[in-house]
């Protein structure tokens, strides 16, 4: 497939950002922006969003009870 060459203008802290999560993923910056558009056009950070929305609010209970926990002195427990 033939490339094309996109210029953007982002803030500093924006291409950092960019730069790093690339790195952090093997990928050049280049098939980094490209993963992010072809995810955003196909729906599938949508989708991701809405599961794990979908799965906090299923699972929510088991989250409250386990910082409840944390907060409780270690003393109280043992009743």
């Amino acid at each position: 497939m033939a490339k094309t060459q996109l210029g953007a203008r982002v803030d500093e802290d924006v291409a950092d950002l960019a730069k790093k999560r690339a790195a952090d993923l093997g990928l050049s910056i280049g098939d980094y922006l490209a993963r992010l558009v072809q995810d955003d056009a196909s729906g599938l950070r949508a989708r991701a969003v809405d599961a794990a929305a979908r799965f906090l609010a299923e699972h929510q209970a088991v989250f409250d009870e386990a910082e409840q926990a944390q907060q409780t002195p270690g003393g109280a427990r043992g009743a």
